[in-house]
């Protein structure tokens, strides 16, 4: 659905966050019959509806906002309202079309964009996406689930967006190259089942994408890909594509089939999973005509001073001589396994729990167990105690449990020797207990601090 097909038409936009925001200002010039806002529930994300967006769209909240939505053409929802919200089923029944203003936005742009997805991996992989191409020349803006929303970002020659299953959902065009790092059942409070979580996720490689790049070491994603057949794939991380391997001075090398490209050293962004996400991410500038092989200098050169995603695997030095590592971002056990790995090598105490929303912690008991993982593993409110119950049969592993964050990072100076690394890698959302997982980190960067001995301090 194009936006100019809401003229004319009685729409609701659903959600008063940063995307409701821009859907207002997007659709309002279009000229429908009736344009309002309805919230069910007030959340932290909510944006003051006064002034001019008041005037545009008035806002509806609360029970009476589901007969405003019944009474619509077509209801533009926020990313975080889910399938299973009844509302949303009710909607469906009576014939009410549900979009959102990513698929708006897609359906004008879809031949100029790479759109990026994935349960782990999709920010990193699109930061290194926009920054490798900006330095081999090719303009390009980036945004979605990160940065701006998409309905406010400016004209660009090419496009680079994060997109959550949730943007992913409403999709009716599929970009002109998608890029997939990984595949785990996630969000299934908000999708229904695992089965459900994988089409919303997958919808964007559902309507004529022009290539689709993935990660293929994720054996799960290239199951459901070989599923749907037909598609334009572009397998990385094996030979005959983008992948790391001995180079000719016997160190790991990116190389793109037999061409060594650059050392592995080269990105500084630890982890087995930082490989693929480079191999995908390379394997996307090539679907857009970049000459890799080429370019592979300056590429290198790019590599080098990748940006560090904020809250991802950020290292805090302490004088202590602990390091402590911020990776708040991890919201599921696959991200917290991939932490865990790149820190192995060092005496090790990973703060894990959050918002319990039922995961399933087997994978990360099994990698602990199979691996040999010697760490200690502190568990929070509200899911610490589930995780810490998953794993404690592992005879490597000692579990604790704290109260609540700050606990944990006092418990963690004491476990943990000089030289040894305190991970937070939750391995669960943020919320109930904090606003985001930037509220998160600076919760933890605070108790860090407050934990200092006296007299240390924290750079």
């Amino acid at each position: 659905m194009h936006l100019s097909e809401l003229r004319g038409r009685r729409v609701a936009v659903w959600g008063t966050g940063r995307e409701g925001v821009a859907a207002v200002n997007a659709i309002a010039p279009v000229g429908p019959a009736e344009l309002v806002t309805v919230m069910d529930r007030e959340t932290f994300a909510a944006t003051p509806w006064t002034g001019r967006l008041a005037e545009i769209a008035p806002l509806h909240t609360g029970p009476a906002a589901r007969e405003i939505l019944l009474g619509c053409d077509v209801v533009v929802r926020s990313p975080v309202i889910g399938e299973t919200h009844p509302w949303v089923v009710e909607l469906r029944a009576a014939g009410v079309t549900i979009t959102g203003g990513t698929a708006l936005w897609m359906a004008e742009h879809a031949p100029a964009t790479i759109g990026v997805t994935g349960s782990k991996g999709k920010s990193t992989t699109t930061t290194l996406i926009s920054h490798l191409l900006t330095a081999v020349d090719r303009p390009n803006v980036i945004g979605g689930n990160i940065g701006i929303p998409v309905l406010d970002l400016p004209p660009a020659p090419l496009y680079v967006l994060e997109l959550s299953m949730y943007q992913c959902a409403d999709l009716a065009d599929s970009p002109r190259v998608a890029a997939l790092t990984s595949l785990v059942p996630e969000h299934l409070d908000w999708a229904g089942d695992e089965a459900a979580y994988y089409r919303h996720k997958l919808n964007l490689v559902g309507h004529g994408p022009g290539q689709v790049v993935f990660n293929a070491h994720d054996e799960r994603l290239a199951a459901e890909l070989a599923a749907r057949p037909g598609l334009p794939l572009r397998p990385a991380g094996v030979p005959e594509s983008f992948h790391v391997a001995p180079g000719p001075d016997g160190e790991r090398w990116v190389h793109h089939a037999d061409q060594p490209l650059f050392p592995r050293a080269a990105l500084p962004l630890v982890g087995r999973h930082n490989e693929w996400n480079l191999c995908v991410a390379l394997g996307a500038l090539a679907a857009v005509g970049v000459d890799c092989v080429a370019e592979r200098e300056r590429l290198a050169a790019a590599a080098r001073t990748a940006p560090a995603l904020e809250h991802r695997l950020t290292p805090i030095a302490d004088p202590s001589g602990i390091t402590f590592v911020d990776d708040s971002l991890s919201t599921i056990p696959q991200s917290a396994i991939h932490a865990i790995e790149a820190y192995a090598d060092r005496p090790l105490t990973v703060i894990v729990g959050g918002e319990d929303r039922g995961v399933d912690y087997r994978p990360l008991r099994d990698f602990l167990a199979e691996q040999k993982i010697v760490a200690t593993l502190i568990g929070v409110p509200d899911s610490g105690s589930r995780i810490l119950a998953a794993v404690g049969g592992v005879p490597t592993v000692t579990t604790v449990d704290a109260d609540d964050l700050v606990a944990a990072v006092r418990l963690g100076r004491e476990l943990t020797p000089a030289g040894g690394v305190v991970l937070l890698s939750p391995a669960a959302p943020s919320y109930g207990r904090f606003d985001n997982y930037a509220h998160r980190s600076r919760v933890f960067r605070q108790a860090i601090e407050e934990t200092a001995p006296p007299g240390q301090t924290i750079n």
